[in-house]
């Protein structure tokens, strides 16, 4: 799933459309609930070599707020690692290249979305 996908996926099942917070950063943006305000996600571009990935340039990296067992189950699946600037055990990070299956994403995201309700 690419950034683009998963906005209109959001935007579809949860209602949040994504918020630019920094300007510095244009591929920056968090999706939060409308009543309580909290985020239920983090989309971030970052430099592969930062995240201990392979090969050069940047990667789009969604952060989900998972919980520490649960979470820990899904490391180790395609596309999911440790989160990349929040609580790296209530947290993971999925790559949006292609690597994490769509259905890992979304049951990821109710998670998370649920979590943070």
């Amino acid at each position: 799933m690419d950034p683009e996908k998963l906005k209109r996926y959001v935007a579809e099942s949860y209602g949040a459309e994504p918020e630019y917070l920094w300007p510095d950063y244009p591929g920056t943006f968090i999706f939060r609930h409308r009543d309580n305000r909290k985020w239920f996600g983090v989309v971030m571009d970052v430099e592969r070599s930062k995240l201990g990935l392979p090969g050069e340039g940047k990667v789009f990296l969604l952060d989900l707020k998972t919980g520490p067992i649960l979470g820990g189950s899904y490391l180790g699946q395609p596309g999911v690692i440790r989160a990349w600037h929040m609580n790296k055990t209530h947290w993971l990070g999925v790559l949006l290249d292609g690597s994490a299956e769509e259905k890992t994403i979304r049951e990821l995201l109710d998670l998370s979305f649920t979590l943070t309700a």
